[in-house]
């Protein structure tokens, strides 16, 4: 990919890059829709993410391009205006830049950038905040600056929150910044604070991605958010992470029924996530994908952010001989389904389950058998 990287930069802009930086997308472990609720999360970074090469330049303008477009966008520099159609790619660059003041930092003024990515794109594996970090690290690094993995973390949510406008809570930027080789991201959003847990030897990770996706994607999640607002504040707390299941069930008589069952997943995954550090740290890889299955059960029936799809592979994984449990992967409402096996799960099985998916729905699933890798960083 560096290689790839830098030829494309020459090609396009004709000279050579100053600064190069890359960041990986990341497995939703576990934990859906926990993290805007303060919640609990876990999620491990893949060997696989968005790559960023950066020139300065002296006349104002910013240039952006990518390998997933094929237009060239130029834009005066100056406060950030969000961009419309082909060019709206380039927000998640631009709201890392208008995110950048509010943390005493300084964004740089022209320059020519570029990012290529190899993550499959739909699949829930979370390119956004992948392309936040690594186009923050370019940022600071061509203006001499250097800041804290958590305030990368931070600036990357925040230009997600702020500019592009989705309302995610902290898990994606968390283990796209905090991600390890070999190990899974626990996050306790209300610090946040952020901590790594190694992963059992035979553990494996394997990618459904079905490359369906509701069209009303964003504005479902954003009424899941903002149920689980309104349930915090019947209950009386500023997020659900605040309660437990007793006092959310305590409260179903006088809660609407949709604001209690959004709040009723929560709350319970929330105790799914902390008994899968504990799982995890015993090395029961058994227990753990119990956990992982339950959890997308919630999701289907309680969050209600699952699709047929999905659910036709969470059934089809789970009677096939190897897996130790299956979910959703990401928001939901489309997607990816992740898959944790033992090793004896290979290409041929997961083949097979593909095949059943393509004679259920028409076409197949893409199949990745994917690697935990690094998390952000320049190269």
């Amino acid at each position: 990919m560096r290689q790839k990287l830098l030829a494309l930069f020459q090609q396009t802009y004709g000279c050579a890059p100053d600064t190069l930086a890359r960041a990986p997308g990341r497995i939703e472990f576990i934990g859906n829709h926990t993290d805007y609720n303060g919640g609990t999360v876990m999620g491990a970074s893949i060997d696989r993410g968005v790559w960023v090469a950066l020139a300065l330049r002296t006349d104002g303008q910013r240039r952006f391009f990518s390998d997933f477009t094929s237009a060239l966008v130029t834009l005066p520099a100056g406060a950030p205006m969000k961009q419309s159609g082909a060019a709206s790619w380039v927000n998640y660059p631009l709201g890392v830049l208008a995110a950048l003041p509010a943390f005493g930092l300084r964004a740089p003024e022209g320059f020519d950038y570029l990012a290529i990515s190899d993550l499959p794109v739909g699949a829930g594996l979370s390119s956004s905040a992948a392309i936040e970090l690594a186009s923050a690290l370019a940022f600071l690094a061509a203006t001499g600056q250097t800041v804290e993995r958590r305030t990368l973390v931070q600036v990357g949510k925040h230009a997600e929150n702020n500019f592009v406008g989705v309302p995610c809570g902290i898990l994606d930027q968390g283990v796209s910044g905090f991600g390890e080789r070999d190990h899974v991201v626990f996050i306790d959003c209300r610090g946040p604070r952020f901590e790594t847990v190694p992963l059992p030897a035979d553990a494996h990770f394997w990618i459904f991605n079905t490359h369906t996706k509701h069209a009303l994607v964003d504005g479902l999640f954003a009424a899941r958010h903002r149920a689980c607002m309104e349930a915090a504040k019947a209950l009386g707390v500023p997020l659900l992470a605040d309660v437990g299941p007793a006092q959310v069930e305590a409260a179903r008589d006088r809660l609407p029924r949709e604001t209690y069952l959004r709040a009723k997943h929560v709350v319970e995954e929330i105790v799914r996530v902390d008994r899968t550090v504990l799982a995890l740290r015993r090395g029961d890889l058994a227990e753990v994908g119990r956990l992982l299955t339950a959890s997308h059960r919630s999701s289907q029936h309680i969050l209600e952010n699952s699709t047929p799809e999905l659910d036709f592979l969470v059934d089809r994984l789970e009677a096939t001989p190897g897996v130790y449990g299956a979910r959703l992967t990401g928001g939901g409402f489309g997607g990816a389904v992740m898959a944790l096996t033992n090793s004896q799960f290979g290409s041929a099985t997961a083949q097979t389950v593909a095949a059943a998916y393509a004679q259920q729905f028409g076409s197949a699933p893409d199949v990745l058998h994917m690697q935990t890798g690094p998390g952000a960083e320049l190269l």
